[in-house]
């Protein structure tokens, strides 16, 4: 039988290779974007299990909030990359704080 813990760990487990994605890999920007996603699709994973543990359906109404505000994230992130890329040439981390100012 597959229990809560089950569900815990298989999230636990996606946050922990987000963090190792953002703080191995700084060079790629794409790649430190989809590991904030795989980051908030464990937290999603969460609040599903615990809504279904606790049996109401506020853990699911959330996790539909926090897929919008994921979908956003990546639009803008993405459209951020496109016109620094079309102004730079690049899409290096090292570059971008040639943005400021």
């Amino acid at each position: 039988m597959i229990g809560l813990e089950h569900y815990l760990a298989v999230g636990a487990a996606l946050f922990v290779i987000g963090v190792f994605g953002i703080f191995l890999n700084r060079k790629n920007v794409i790649v430190i974007l989809m590991s904030i996603e795989l980051m908030l699709l464990a937290v999603n994973v969460n609040f599903v299990a615990f809504s279904y543990y606790l049996g109401d359906l506020v853990g699911q109404v959330f996790t539909l909030f926090v897929l919008t505000v994921a979908a956003a994230e990546a639009a803008i992130g993405l459209a951020i990359l496109v016109c620094f890329f079309r102004t730079r040439g690049t899409i290096a981390v090292e570059d971008v704080n040639v943005m400021k100012g």
